[in-house]
């Protein structure tokens, strides 16, 4: 694992199950807080869970990444994966960031992202 990549994980439940290093937020302000700070540098990956817990959501963050298209700005990521257990959200947000240019794979199911108390 190259820990030179930058790897922004917004999940309310899983971490990556092999420990790679990453940012984390476990909802969706936090998620849109984290990108913030790298408005203008690269992400290597930015990894995305659909239903965050209480009614939660990755909108709010999708929409901050819609915004920065629409004013011709989009974020510097390398692949956004979307790996929400929720296939139906998981195609939404896949077909919006799509739209708007960024480059996008489906991958539910990962076996890179698993289930906290799963972990120990």
């Amino acid at each position: 694992m190259d820990a030179r990549r930058t790897i922004v994980l917004v999940d309310d439940l899983r971490s990556f199950v092999d420990g790679r290093c990453a940012e984390v937020a476990r909802t969706s302000a936090a998620g849109v807080e984290l990108l913030d700070r790298y408005r203008d540098r690269h992400l290597d990956e930015l990894w995305l869970d659909h239903d965050l817990g209480g009614g939660d959501t990755i909108w709010p963050v999708v929409e901050v990444l819609e915004r920065a298209a629409f004013d011709n700005r989009p974020f510097d990521v390398g692949v956004i994966n979307v790996h929400s257990a929720n296939p139906a959200g998981a195609a939404k947000v896949a077909q919006v960031l799509r739209y708007w240019g960024y480059r996008v794979r489906v991958a539910s199911g990962s076996t890179d992202v698993g289930y906290l108390d799963s972990l120990v």
